[in-house]
């Protein structure tokens, strides 16, 4: 017989059992299983939506709920022809609009799905998807974007950006979203299994709601973004331009290198504030969101991507590294799962400790030092590890093995003497 994959989840709850530590039970057949998917809601096709796209690939069966679906015809492909089921919010007025207004009924919206007909539920979610009830026999699994941002560590950020400090409307903010606390917190348990898309996320997702989660990266088309060695002089951001990206303090970093070019690639509310950080700089470029071949084009002919934010993930760094790009990047966050630093056997980039001008302009003098050492086949294949195949891989197994773990003990996804996925 065939012995079992060690790096497998499945296979380390074979290896359990042939130890004796559960009963023997067959692996679920997945394409017989009933599914149902639970998203927040279908406006655009963005990061969200294309780990969605995936979970269908691999459930085919699966039935879609959402709040809300006003999704244009031109991006329903990802569908694939399904009818998704909304919440009454989809008939409020102004929901085609307006429908995030309506946050406060969310909790309330999706906890009227009834998805008693389904032994596995997936919800996609950053805000109420993981909130819809199951009963003891069903299996929960959540991918988690991210718990409410503006409901829990960023709330504060929020408010300043709404213009909501102080008034009426501050007041009512601040109940909402200590209302939307308690009933995050609250729902917490009827998830059998936290996923999360980096161990970033992983991490905030035990301290909102004290559990684990194992970590399944998004999946990032790495095949729409060919390796090439060619490399010219100019770096680049690739970005949309929100306060929190901080793509201001990049421009002013390559303000003050005069001998050092810059492109921007972006729109957004802040591109009065980047082009005020550049000011008369003749090195640094803005220029508006360029189509996919000519992305990928800058992406493949820089030094490397500069990223200042804190990403919960950052899908943009892993396209540049499929081109062979080295990433200069903010290090917390996503980035931090992303980037190979000088302290692995194959770097990919360099990390900075502030979000400043000042430390980027050391980054980027660091990262010319070491630039000989890290090579553009290093890059590829680090960005292979986030590929779609591997998403797709990995969420079975994790989806099997909480199927299987109900049989095996009394936490879902772990079987006993074995570590959290997230411990791996």
């Amino acid at each position: 017989m065939t012995p079992p994959n060690e790096t497998s989840l499945i296979g380390r709850i074979e290896i359990a059992r042939s130890i004796g530590t559960g009963p023997i039970c067959p692996a679920p057949d997945l394409s017989k299983v009933k599914v149902a998917v639970v998203h927040e809601w279908l406006d655009t096709y963005a990061g969200s939506e294309r780990v969605v796209e995936q979970i269908l690939h691999c459930f085919p069966q699966a039935d879609i709920f959402a709040v809300v679906d006003f999704m244009p015809a031109d991006q329903r492909g990802f569908l694939d022809g399904r009818k998704v089921t909304t919440t009454f919010i989809q008939n409020l007025p102004f929901a085609r609009r307006r429908f995030r207004s309506y946050l406060g009924l969310m909790p309330l919206a999706v906890e009227q799905f009834d998805l008693t007909p389904y032994e596995l539920v997936i919800s996609s979610s950053h805000a109420v998807a993981k909130g819809i009830i199951t009963g003891p026999d069903q299996t929960h699994v959540s991918y988690v974007h991210s718990p409410m941002r503006y409901a829990w560590d960023l709330q504060h950020q929020y408010l300043r950006q709404a213009n909501l400090t102080s008034g009426l409307k501050s007041i009512y903010a601040r109940w909402l979203l200590s209302r939307l606390r308690q009933w995050d917190v609250r729902t917490a348990p009827g998830v059998d299994l936290f996923v999360a898309n980096s161990s970033y996320i992983a991490r905030r997702i035990r301290k909102a709601y004290c559990r684990d989660a194992a970590v399944i990266h998004p999946p990032v088309d790495t095949e729409g973004f060919a390796l090439s060695d060619c490399r010219s002089d100019h770096y680049c951001v690739v970005s949309r331009l929100v306060p929190y990206k901080r793509v201001d303090l990049i421009a002013a970093a390559f303000a003050a290198m005069p001998d050092r070019k810059l492109i921007i690639v972006g729109d957004g509310p802040e591109l009065k504030r980047v082009m005020q950080a550049a000011g008369n700089a003749h090195n640094v470029c803005v220029r508006r969101p360029v189509g996919h071949a000519d992305l990928v084009r800058l992406m493949q002919s820089a030094r490397a991507l500069v990223v200042a934010a804190e990403e919960d993930f950052g899908i943009t760094m892993v396209e540049a590294q499929a081109c062979g790009t080295p990433v200069i990047a903010f290090g917390r966050g996503g980035a931090v799962d992303i980037v190979a630093t000088g302290d692995r056997a194959a770097p990919t980039g360099i990390l900075f400790n502030e979000q400043s001008a000042p430390a980027i302009v050391d980054a980027v003098t660091r990262f010319e030092r070491s630039a000989p050492a890290i090579s553009a086949q290093a890059c590829r294949a680090n960005a292979m590890r986030f590929s779609v195949e591997a998403f797709r891989s990995r969420l079975r197994d994790h989806v099997a093995s909480a199927l299987l773990g109900r049989g095996i003990a009394g936490t879902v996804g772990r079987a006993p003497g074995l570590q959290p996925a997230s411990e791996w």
